[in-house]
């Protein structure tokens, strides 16, 4: 059983950081791409930054150079850095898995996604 458990958001100031993590258990990313996305309300989901099996990585480009991802594979574990943040970074942050290696930050493409992390900046 797959799973995925995101934390770490919060309520932050404007110009603040924040690290999201992303917990995977039930499978092992041989041939798969993890990436993290965000929804605010009335609006639809977003691509944020992706990686994929061989390490390579993709921003979206109202998030390059202020997001930073990152994993862990010994700890099964996808990271988000997030500098300076403003007030419309404010989202539910999701990350999502699927079983291929292509990198991809459309969401309708991954599989599995965790229940989310909110993230409020003010």
């Amino acid at each position: 059983h797959v799973q995925l458990v995101e934390s770490g958001g919060g309520a932050v100031q404007a110009g603040e950081s924040l690290r999201l993590s992303c917990t995977t258990s039930g499978y092992t990313c041989r041939d798969c791409c993890t990436g993290w996305f965000r929804q605010a309300p009335g609006k639809e989901r977003e691509g944020l930054a992706a990686i994929d099996s061989d390490g390579t990585i993709a921003y979206a480009v109202y998030v390059k150079g202020r997001f930073t991802i990152s994993r862990d594979s010994a700890k099964n574990t996808l990271y988000l850095q997030m500098d300076s943040l403003t007030p419309e970074d404010t989202a539910m942050y999701y990350c999502a898995a699927v079983g291929e290696n292509v990198l991809s930050l459309g969401a309708s493409r991954y599989k599995v996604w965790g229940q989310g992390t909110q993230v409020t900046v003010s």
